[in-house]
Order: C-alpha cells, then sequence, then structure tokens
C-alpha cells in the first residue's frame, strides 16, 4: 500500500473513533502509563472492554503507545529544520538514506524551495558540523542544504492530532 493510501486509511480510521475512543486516547495522553483499572473507571466501561479498545486501536494503527525520551535530557542540544535539495537522483531515494541517520527523527517529501524536509539533533556545534560536512552533504544526490537552528523551542508535542467535533 503507498504513502497516500495507508494515509487515507488512517484518516478513515480516525474518522471511525467514536467518542469513547476519542476520551480513551486522551487519557492515554495524559498518561500513557494509566492503568486498565484507572481507565475503565473514567470511561465508565468494564476492564475487559477497554483492554479490547486500546488493542483494537493499536492494530488499526489509530493509536500508539510509546515512551518518548526528551532529547535534550539525553544530551542534544541543537534542534535543526533542514531543508534538502535533489538533484540526479530520486527524492524518495534520498529521503530514504537520510531517514537511516540516527539523528533525523523527520524526513518529509515537500514542495517548494527544497524537497525534502528533515528535522534532526545534535549533542553540539562539533557534532552539528560533522553531521552536515561529513554526512548529510555526501549523501549522493543531495545538491544542497537549508539548515535552520532552533533558538527556542514554543511547542514540540508529538503527540497531537486533531479531532473534529
Amino acid at each position: 500500500m503507498g504513502g497516500a493510501s495507508r494515509r487515507e486509511a488512517r484518516l478513515g480510521q480516525m474518522a471511525g473513533l467514536d467518542d469513547t475512543d476519542r476520551r480513551l486516547i486522551e487519557l492515554l495522553r495524559g498518561d500513557g502509563r494509566m492503568a486498565f483499572r484507572a481507565l475503565a473507571d473514567a470511561l465508565g466501561l468494564t476492564e475487559s472492554a477497554v483492554r479490547a479498545r486500546v488493542r483494537q486501536l493499536e492494530s488499526s494503527g489509530a493509536m500508539k503507545v510509546v515512551a518518548v525520551a526528551d532529547a535534550e535530557a539525553v544530551g542534544y542540544e541543537l534542534l535543526l529544520v533542514v531543508g534538502v535539495e535533489v538533484d540526479g537522483r530520486p527524492a524518495l531515494e534520498v529521503a530514504e538514506a537520510l531517514a537511516r541517520i540516527e539523528e533525523v527523527f523527520s524526513v518529509s517529501l515537500v514542495v517548494g524551495t527544497h524537497d525534502i524536509e528533515l528535522l534532526m539533533v545534535a549533542r553540539d556545534h562539533e557534532h552539528l558540523a560533522e553531521l552536515v560536512t561529513d554526512r548529510l552533504v555526501n549523501i549522493p544526490g543531495v545538491r544542497r542544504i537549508l539548515t535552520g537552528l532552533a533558538v527556542d523551542v514554543l511547542k514540540n508535542q508529538p503527540d497531537w492530532v486533531p479531532f473534529d467535533d
């Protein structure tokens, strides 16, 4: 299934969520380790019904319960937005190569002034220089990179998904 088809399937699944599913997801957003019993009490359901809903939401891909590490707390002081212009190779192939870099946590094919947009982290300025000058620019097909260094992060909310009311 292609990327667009997967997205369409996911959007259809999200549209099919009922109010209880949405409340369940909202509770888990607040505390991903909340016990099934506590979830059941908050939702007015049985514990087994909550377990079944969580399993269904996870297996459908509508929800994931994961641990999210704080990049700064584990030694990554710099957050970068990197635009990548591609030449001589399909952008998808270049994006896949960039996605294999450990410090890169988001890769998007985009339209506009560049072909790919990355979000990545670096421990310090020396690490940043190594990433940019030794790794990024040496990937075949990378023509030019446009880096932006975040000076202050006002919002970084990886658990955000809009729910239409």
